[in-house]
């Protein structure tokens, strides 16, 4: 695994930021970290950096312990922190060959130069930091980011204040660099995951309460349970399909269509399918609801 968390907790005096979260992810995914302004996901990240001590628990980053102690494994990190902090003063190349030098790098020129071209800052690259655009500056932060080839990535709000052809080019950006590395994306942005991560992490009040893919967590299998339309030939036997395990209840919604919603988080189609060949029907339609991301993050962060 590229990253492991075991039960990191962290307070702030008597505020608890982050209550015993656990996940992995695993070597080439993206993965967006969601949460509401101030649920922990700052925090986690930045522990995960190794910048923040944790009060509890364990990270590791590709199989290394990591913490601020552990100075070694940072350079297997990249971090583009929220507020993208930059010498405005400084030109871009000028601030990029600095950031080489931090981790000792050999041929600085070449290498900068392959960075430069990686985030589309060739035509830039010789303006001072300050005069470029907000879409510029977060690419001159990728830069940082990478100029050290991390094999892990860490990006915490990436796209925020973008205007809409900017917020395109860094998901497109984003979503190469992903080509060949381990990417962890905080945002608040729902469309920002599903534009470009295939799995994400939900987090509120300090804990995980949701890890799953895009898919799983649109069809309500992380919320209330798997809703699913079967269409059949003829009007099946609802007393005999209702006592199929793992399923809540059963609606008619027309003369050959009826609605199934799931007791638990297990797929039910699989059933459903078996049930009709058992009993010679013909499965017209099978599919699964869809909701939108941003039902589903509402529902779950706010719970009790």
């Amino acid at each position: 695994m590229a990253i492991q968390v075991s039960d990191i907790s962290k307070n702030y005096g008597s505020q608890k930021a982050l209550d015993r979260v656990s996940f992995e992810i695993g070597t080439g995914e993206l993965v967006g970290f969601l949460g509401p302004n101030g649920a922990g996901k700052s925090t986690m990240m930045k522990i995960i950096t190794g910048f923040l001590q944790a009060d509890a628990g364990e990270v590791r980053i590709n199989g290394e312990a990591a913490g601020p102690e552990f100075l070694g494994i940072r350079n297997q990190i990249g971090y583009l922190p929220e507020n993208n902090p930059l010498y405005t003063d400084l030109f871009v190349r000028e601030y990029l060959e600095m950031t080489a030098g931090f981790y000792k790098l050999r041929n600085v020129r070449t290498r900068v130069s392959e960075v430069i071209e990686m985030v589309g800052l060739t035509n830039e690259r010789h303006k001072k930091i300050g005069a470029l655009s907000k879409g510029y500056r977060q690419r001159v932060g990728l830069a940082q980011a990478l100029i050290h080839d991390p094999s892990v990535l860490i990006l915490d709000e990436p796209t925020t204040g973008l205007d809409p052809n900017q917020l395109e080019e860094i998901r497109s950006l984003i979503r190469n660099i992903s080509k060949n590395k381990t990417v962890m994306l905080s945002t608040h942005i729902m469309q920002e995951v599903e534009a470009v991560c295939s799995r994400a992490l939900i987090i509120n009040k300090g804990r995980l309460v949701a890890d799953g893919t895009v898919g799983s967590l649109k069809s309500g299998m992380l919320t209330e349970g798997q809703i699913v339309f079967a269409e059949f030939d003829r009007m099946p036997n609802l007393s005999g399909l209702r006592r199929i395990s793992g399923i809540r209840s059963i609606d008619e919604v027309g003369p050959r269509m009826i609605v199934i919603r799931a007791a638990d988080c297990n797929d039910i189609r699989p059933s459903v399918f078996l049930f009709a060949v058992e009993h010679n029907l013909v499965l017209l339609t099978l599919r699964e609801q869809q909701q939108s991301l941003e039902n589903v993050f509402q529902e779950l962060t706010r719970r009790p």
